[in-house]
């Protein structure tokens, strides 16, 4: 790994580590604001849920500008506003600062993830690697955000917490402004071998060659990944939104702290999904990640049919299986991160990351009702069940890819 390499990482570990503590952060902050604002659950959710909708939505036209005016400057930019953002929602006051504390945290969080992997796949020589380490800091900020926020909590009040959290991304996004880096030393190694040609990217400024470029996509393999993603991101949204509240019953143990118990195992699983970040990065460096993908979402899909089975044999077993929801939920990521690039000429990476969040974060985001609806309906079972046919379908879908993609190679050759 060249100094390039380790520059990037460097530079996208740290954004992603930022953006997902941040992300984690705001159900903590919620506890205290239904206490101190007196507004309704339902009147707080919308004002969140604002933020988040930007965090998916603003992929795609974030995406734009990267392929339009880079990696890098984007990620300051997009650090800078995140961090900008929380220190506003300590000094805003009432639910109207909230709403737009949080709408800019979600316009600024967007630009991230098409700017970072585009960075990554155009960059860094060892892209597995990098994908592999860029996934361990998001899951470092997705288990520790949280905790981190309580802990600050402890000693001060939210206003507070919320402007300390804001600095350590303004003080990252004049690290990422200044530092300097190859953002396309990487390209030629990983050209993409399915994918749209490269000359639809004229002028991703005007809309007509951004309809272009889109066609050339979508009438490609990418489609196919698109519809893979957004798959993927149905089933994460949907078994992580209601996990806490389903764990809580099934841990048979009394823990003598003010807190339910599920949490715990939440945040456990959580931080095991580290390893399974790393573990998919490392597996996509073969290259044809297309059947080891469709392996992960087989185990994913199995996961969901035996969990419930499996917690119901008490505490020890639940802690196991839900070390293998963690586990496999995180492999799955790092290898449709890659799965895209292989899809995708290098000059609209940008563009077809954004699309790719999009999927995960837009339309996954449908997971969180649909399990709401699941579970009031019928309950854990039929939620579980459903959420193993989404990942049997992705499974399928990803094996379809590597067989069409081999034949595809066969008539090449």
């Amino acid at each position: 790994m060249n100094a390039n390499d380790r520059s990037i990482i460097a530079l996208v570990t740290t954004g992603h580590g930022l953006v997902h503590t941040y992300e984690l952060s705001i159900p903590i902050f919620m506890t205290v604001w239904l206490a101190e604002l007196g507004v309704a659950e339902a009147t707080l959710g919308a004002v969140v849920g604002g933020g988040y909708f930007l965090f998916g939505a603003g992929a795609l036209p974030s995406g734009i500008l990267v392929d339009r005016f880079g990696s890098r400057r984007l990620i300051a930019c997009g650090l800078a506003g995140m961090g900008a953002a929380f220190v506003l929602l300590g000094l805003l006051p009432g639910l109207w600062g909230l709403w737009a504390a949080l709408l800019a945290w979600g316009a600024a969080a967007s630009v991230y993830h098409p700017a970072g992997l585009a960075l990554i796949s155009t960059g860094v020589r060892q892209r597995g690697r990098a994908l592999a380490y860029h996934g361990i800091a998001g899951n470092v900020g997705i288990a520790g955000g949280p905790l981190l926020t309580a802990l600050l909590l402890l000693a001060f009040d939210w206003a507070t917490v919320a402007v300390l959290l804001g600095l350590p991304g303004l003080i990252a996004a004049a690290g990422a402004w200044r530092a300097s880096v190859d953002e396309t030393a990487a390209v030629g190694r990983h050209d993409a071998t399915d994918g749209p040609s490269s000359t639809a990217s004229a002028n991703p400024g005007r809309l007509t060659a951004l309809w272009r470029q889109t066609r050339h996509l979508f009438a490609s393999g990418f489609a196919g990944v698109f519809v893979l993603v957004a798959l993927s991101g149905l089933y994460y949204r949907g078994v992580l939104t209601f996990l806490p509240d389903l764990l809580t019953p099934l841990v048979a143990v009394d823990l003598p702290i003010d807190v339910s118990a599920g949490r715990y195992v939440y945040a456990g699983l959580l931080a095991v999904g580290i390893a399974g970040q790393y573990v998919g990065g490392r597996l996509s460096d073969r290259g044809g990640t297309e059947w080891v993908l469709a392996g992960a979402l087989g185990l994913l899909s199995l996961v969901a049919v035996g969990f419930l089975p499996v917690a119901g044999w008490g505490t020890g077993a639940l802690l196991i299986a839900s070390a293998g929801l963690g586990f496999v939920l995180f492999l799955v990521q790092p290898l449709y991160q890659a799965t895209v690039a292989e899809y995708t000429p290098p000059d609209t990476r940008g563009l077809s990351y954004g699309y790719t969040y999009l999927g995960v974060f837009g339309i996954g985001a449908a997971g969180a009702a649909l399990s709401g609806g699941l579970l009031q309906l019928s309950g854990p079972p039929l939620l579980f069940g459903a959420l193993a046919g989404i990942a049997l379908l992705g499974a399928g879908l990803s094996a379809w890819l590597a067989v069409r993609r081999a034949r595809r190679e066969t008539v090449r050759s």
